[in-house]
């Protein structure tokens, strides 16, 4: 079960549903959003019908939940959510809205690296900037990211290009650097199961990307959206990267069909990494055109300044007239779809509208 509270309830009126969910046995989980706060309610249903929540002040409706996962369903949220990056005059909206786009260098290397990356992905339209300072890997030979050092050259091209800064996180002990450094959390394919760090990041107070395992259904990837959003945190942006078949001509697969899946679904907005999903430049834009047709809020690529000398996926990243021809396509199509373009956002969001 779920209690939506309305937008101008207090944080009395939230306590006081909390405190009579617990004098009956349950348990009550708060998760905020930007505009409202919904509590998740687990035990004795029959118990909680009888507490005639729905007349209690601040609360705007009470849901009975048939998904096995209750906060992040469409079933209590029928209108898709909007989330914010980045600190207060400088947001940059990912949601149903408007196409995002969010581009950079899958590692940081270095500060000249990072930011001439940045100022190629700015460039194209690019709202967001991601970049790797910590980077998981198969082989434990692999270059695996500068770490606090890489946070601290993401925060200052942060502070050069005003660009929001998205970083992935790999250990629940980092949660407060990373947060310090970033504007948003990623959870990589490789820890979308690591139930521990998902709930380290559901009370980070930052939004948080979580990229598709690799090898999980949709169900699976939405119950791991749910272990942040039951820890507090429903400002979670899904992203398809990609899973394992038996198909070797790419990296991945792209699942084009999981988005307007998850749209039919979960309120959460959702966006495609078409980089990781082929492993190869020549297939990013075709592979964003179809994301962009298909429904996606948006894009997140690599680029890099001189990919042969990458410390990891050169062989993906873009530049030159690979990334010139992904401008064009976040620019234009979005608005076939509905939507406002990558380049129209990033244009009104430097003159402040």
């Amino acid at each position: 079960m779920v209690v939506v509270m309305s937008p101008d309830a207090t944080d009395e009126d939230v306590a006081h549903v909390v405190e009579r969910v617990e004098g009956v046995g349950g348990e009550a989980f708060v998760s905020k959003g930007v505009v409202r706060t919904i509590i998740g309610l687990v035990g004795d249903i029959e118990s909680f019908h009888h507490l005639n929540l729905r007349t209690l002040r601040g609360v705007a409706d009470v849901h009975r939940i048939s998904d096995p996962y209750k906060l992040v369903s469409r079933q209590h949220h029928s209108e898709r959510s909007t989330v914010w990056v980045g600190p207060p005059g400088g947001q940059v909206p990912v949601g149903p809205d408007a196409f995002t786009f969010i581009a950079g260098p899958c590692a940081v290397e270095t500060a000249d690296q990072t930011f001439e990356a940045a100022r190629m992905a700015q460039s194209a339209g690019a709202t967001i900037l991601r970049g790797g300072a910590f980077k998981p890997r198969t082989s434990p030979y692999a270059f695996q990211g500068l770490g606090v050092a890489g946070l601290e050259i993401l925060a200052g091209v942060r502070e050069a290009t005003g660009m929001p800064v998205v970083t992935e996180i790999v250990d629940a002990r980092d949660v407060d650097v990373v947060a310090e450094h970033a504007d948003m959390l990623q959870i990589g394919t490789r820890n979308m199961a690591n139930f521990g760090l998902l709930q380290a990041v559901g009370g980070c107070g930052k939004p948080v990307l979580l990229k598709r395992g690799m090898t999980a259904t949709i169900e699976e990837w939405l119950m791991a959206a749910e272990y942040i959003a039951q820890r507090g945190n429903l400002d979670v942006v899904l992203c398809e990267r990609g899973i394992r078949t038996f198909e070797p001509a790419t990296r991945n697969t792209l699942d084009i069909s999981a988005i307007p899946v998850v749209q039919a679904t979960s309120h959460l907005p959702i966006i495609v990494d078409p980089s990781h999903a082929a492993g190869r430049k020549d297939l990013v834009v075709p592979l964003s055109r179809a994301a962009i047709a298909v429904g996606a809020d948006g894009v997140i690529v690599d680029v890099h300044p001189d990919p042969e000398t990458a410390l990891c996926d050169g062989p993906q990243a873009l530049l030159g007239s690979d990334l010139r021809a992904l401008a064009q396509a976040v620019r234009r199509l979005p608005g076939a779809v509905g939507r406002v373009g990558a380049g129209d956002l990033a244009t009104g969001r430097r003159s402040g509208s």
